[in-house]
């Protein structure tokens, strides 16, 4: 005899959401972990959650499945609501089977992922994962593949953000490496291609998983990670305020609203740099003056600080920041910090969010290290990135602006639309010093008295080009402006580029040096 359709319906739904069990459950909260189903419920609006596919199940018959059921096959789908925007996501179970990822739970993801790209909004996906299904085999292997596909076609296309919530071991680390901004949480997540274990095997290097792949080594060592959470809910909280600065697809525009004031100087950016020009000072402290309410999402705060990326409002607009930190490494470029900028430039103009760029940098950084390590493939992309993108561009050059580092730090000549310099903004080949030493070496080696021939050649050699006016003069700058008109400057300077258009020749793609 056939129950009742209602009380059978109440029956599977509630198994479905009890996922694997209280003892389970309780397992999960006692590693300081929320379940799949409770991040779900705090990431979006309330009762805007629909979730997709919630009663799919596996259909291996290997290895005694056919006697086991997972609910929701270990992952949660659907579409909701972040502060009224629509966002897909994918949600892991790790209460389920480790939340490992067999044929239908990536067949659920994929789908997922269609419909977010069909619908041309962003995705969060949300990792907790022991990884393959190693009962269903290749079906398993099959499910990764669709995935690491899809990420790629829907790159440029819909943001796509990852939280790493749990363990993210083997070939399912490339999924998150594929999407735009990863965020981990500390001492709780980690991920890595092959886990302590099999190092140890193969290499004989003994290490444990936080110190293989923990979010604080990805956040400051390898650069995998773009953001360290204290918790579960704070990784969230980052999530979605990511979510405030960046548009739903490539294709829309965002929202300018305007700030009172918009147009006022700021007065504190005058005693912003010190007087010695060799004095540091943090970069981070002109970005809150000028940004919108003091706000500023920084992405990759703990890697390559030599160079910072990041998010906020001007006037009103949203805007990344690309700036060069003078209290780190004197805001020198290298091989990291090229990368980093890299690859948040390209993410900038895929989604049409304008470039402000502040420079104060002495140049390249020298050594072998760095030469062997590559610094001229490196920093070639940085160059790339600034000359392809086509979102409205505006440089400000505070002081040192020195040879090839001036020239990939947004320049006039790699398609900057406006470029300012403050007026003790010094741009040159290299420093007067070193200028002078190699301009005037004759002259100097053959003085009666050296070091006074050499420091007035060093005189000299300022009053030529350590200023920004012989720039100015050769069009280079599109103005001189004093310190406390910059916020208004870069507001005039994006309402002005609202309407930019720009094109380039036809062809399938570039090849960046990767």
């Amino acid at each position: 005899m056939m129950s009742n359709p209602r009380e059978e319906f109440e029956k599977i739904n509630k198994v479905i959401e009890e996922s694997g069990g209280q003892k389970r459950i309780q397992k999960q909260h006692d590693s300081n972990k929320l379940t799949a189903r409770e991040r779900v419920e705090r990431l979006f609006d309330k009762d805007t959650f629909e979730e997709i596919d919630k009663f799919v199940e596996h259909r291996s018959n290997y290895f005694g499945l056919d006697e086991k059921s997972f609910p929701a096959d270990g992952v949660i789908t659907g579409v909701g609501k972040i502060n009224g925007k629509q966002v897909a996501v994918f949600s892991q179970d790790f209460t389920v089977q480790g939340g490992s990822l067999g044929e239908m739970h990536a067949k659920k993801i994929m789908k997922i992922q269609d419909l977010a790209m069909k619908l041309g909004i962003p995705i969060i996906g949300i990792n907790d994962s022991g990884g393959a299904r190693i009962q269903e085999g290749v079906d398993a292997l099959y499910g990764y593949g669709g995935i690491f596909f899809r990420n790629t076609r829907a790159s440029g296309v819909i943001p796509q953000i990852t939280i790493i919530d749990g363990p993210c071991a083997g070939g399912a680390v490339y999924s998150p490496a594929i999407t735009d901004f990863i965020i981990m949480v500390d001492e709780v997540s980690q991920m890595f291609i092959t886990g302590p274990q099999v190092i140890k095997t193969v290499t004989g290097e003994d290490i444990d998983k936080e110190s293989l792949g923990g979010a604080s080594v990805h956040n400051s060592k390898s650069g995998v990670a773009h953001f360290i959470a204290k918790s579960d809910e704070d990784a969230l909280n980052i999530a979605k305020n990511l979510l405030k600065y960046i548009p739903q697809n490539n294709l829309d525009g965002m929202d300018n609203t305007s700030q009172g004031e918009k147009l006022k100087n700021v007065e504190g950016l005058k005693s912003i740099i010190p007087d010695n020009p060799r004095t540091p000072y943090s970069i981070k402290d002109l970005i809150l003056l000028i940004a919108d309410s003091g706000e500023f999402l920084e992405v990759h705060s703990h890697y390559a600080k030599n160079i910072i990326t990041g998010f906020c409002k001007i006037g009103g607009f949203p805007v990344g920041i690309v700036a060069n930190q003078p209290n780190y490494l004197a805001g020198v470029l290298d091989i990291d910090c090229s990368d980093k900028a890299a690859r948040f430039i390209r993410f900038l103009d895929a989604f049409n969010i304008p470039i402000i760029t502040f420079v104060d940098t002495p140049g390249f950084l020298p050594g072998i290290a760095q030469e062997h390590g590559g610094i001229i493939r490196h920093g070639a992309k940085l160059l790339y990135a600034y000359s392809e993108s086509t979102v409205p561009k505006v440089t400000v050059i505070l002081r040192k602006a020195y040879g090839g580092a001036y020239i990939a730090m947004g320049s006039k000549h790699l398609g900057a639309d406006v470029v300012y310099a403050w007026p003790n903004a010094e741009i040159a080949v290299m420093g007067p010093e070193g200028a002078a030493n190699k301009i005037y070496r004759k002259e100097i080696s053959s003085s009666d008295n050296h070091e006074k021939t050499r420091k007035d050649n060093i005189g000299e050699n300022k009053d030529l080009f350590a200023n920004p006016y012989r720039a100015a003069a050769r069009g280079y700058i599109d103005s001189v402006i004093l310190p406390e008109e910059t916020r208004k400057k870069i507001i005039r300077s994006l309402e002005i580029l609202e309407s930019k258009v720009e094109a380039f020749p036809n062809k399938k793609h570039g090849n960046i040096p990767l």
